[in-house]
């Protein structure tokens, strides 16, 4: 009897299976579902409309509840999978926000303004998104529609939000100088202004929004190129940040207690010649950061952590194809997903271009591959996310010719 129900089982599986469309992923127009070939593992499209749909970076927490908010704008031109473009620029107008529900798939559009928006923040807790139209930032709460204008920059002061805290007091943001918008106006592509604009060493300073009052305080102010800022998901004083620039030149990761002040904590000091950390993120719990390390670049990879209480550090070892541009954490901190990366990416890895799962074992992390993502150009970071029930991971791609956003079943 038991090897009956075992059989009953195995069959609705198979069957299940056939029911979806076994193909190679991308490269063509696909079906809203389908399995991928090289992999075994389901794929579907979760911004099921037109125009260029894009999810959050992966830092970013776009979920509330078991919706998950994305931006979606409508395309001027064809602008993926252009062969030798330096930067993915995604040439889209009326950009707005949305959310998808994660189990009917209905979406909902949740800004209506009369410009695009520009924003990838979302509050859980007070089920709040924030958004930026040019010199205005607006909060909106998804489930009464009620919006209010929180701040209007000065003309000469202008900046972007980047990042909310975890009670929805504070936003976060940095003013940069001047000087930076003409560097980055004579010197467009990303090769060109990097160097040029970490050389520079000009000061930038951080600041937060009180989100009820609209007031804006100045919290820290250095000569560097101050970025990547993301509040902690627990405390909500608790401000991570970089010191961006040539990863092999800059201990990158620092945080700030945006209260009390002081001087910033480094949280990982490099320890040799040409040694990298970087693309930084909060794990859900609250109390680990972890990045990309390579020691050193681009010849030994690793995903480290620090403990912020304890401040130990640990590393897990990982293949040059495993190698991903980002990686994330699932909610519990017990799996980990990266997205990849081309052979023109820092790994330069042969066969690199796939979303993975990964499970850390002993010392190692080891992988699953879930899509394959050889049709994909990677100027388009796919930015991977574990949904809250952790058993898919989302990411963006253009491996059908234009943006959208899928999700591949663990």
């Amino acid at each position: 009897m038991k090897k009956f129900f075992i059989s009953v089982i195995l069959l609705a599986c198979l069957q299940a299976m056939q029911a979806q469309p076994v193909m190679e992923t991308g490269g063509k127009e696909m079906p809203n579902e389908w399995i991928d070939q090289d992999t075994g593992h389901k794929v579907i499209k979760l911004a099921q409309k037109e125009g260029a749909n894009m999810s959050f970076y992966f830092h970013n927490n776009p979920f509330i509840g078991n919706k998950m908010v994305f931006c979606s704008g409508n395309r001027k031109g064809a602008t993926a999978n252009i062969p030798g473009k330096e930067i993915y620029n995604i040439d889209v107008n009326n950009m707005q926000m949305y959310w998808v529900d994660l189990s009917s798939l209905k979406i909902e559009q949740l800004t209506h303004e009369r410009k695009s928006v520009h924003s990838e923040i979302v509050c859980a807790r007070t089920k709040e998104i924030f958004y930026q139209i040019y010199d205005s930032v607006f909060s909106q709460n998804v489930e009464t529609k009620r919006k209010k204008l929180i701040f209007v920059f000065l003309q000469n002061e202008r900046s972007s939000i980047t990042t909310v805290n975890a009670d929805g007091s504070l936003l976060a943001g940095v003013f940069s100088n001047p000087k930076e918008a003409e560097i980055l106006k004579e010197f467009p592509l990303k090769s060109q202004f990097f160097d040029r604009i970490y050389d520079a060493k000009l000061p930038r300073t951080m600041f937060v929004i009180n989100t009820t009052t609209g007031k804006l305080k100045r919290i820290y102010t250095e000569n560097a190129w101050l970025n990547h800022m993301q509040f902690s998901p627990v405390d909500p004083h608790l401000l991570m940040f970089c010191h961006e620039g040539p990863w092999h030149k800059v201990d990158r990761i620092w945080s700030i207690d945006v209260i009390k002040g002081g001087q910033p904590q480094l949280i990982h000091k490099r320890t040799m010649n040409m040694e990298i950390a970087g693309h930084e993120w909060f794990g859900s719990k609250g109390n680990t950061i972890y990045f990309d390390l390579q020691k050193p670049r681009g010849e030994k990879f690793f995903v480290g952590k620090v403990d912020l209480k304890t401040h130990k550090e640990i590393s897990y070892e990982l293949k040059r194809n495993e190698w991903s541009v980002h990686y994330t954490t699932s909610w519990g901190e017990d799996m980990l997903a990266g997205d990849g990366g081309d052979s023109t990416s820092v790994a330069k890895a042969p066969d690199g271009q796939w979303i993975y799962l990964f499970k850390p074992v002993g010392n190692k992390l080891q992988s699953i591959k879930l899509v394959n993502m050889k049709n994909h150009n990677y100027h388009l970071e796919p930015n991977v996310h574990f949904s809250p029930d952790n058993k898919w991971v989302i990411f963006r791609a253009n491996f059908e010719g234009q943006e959208n956003v899928y999700a591949v079943q663990i």
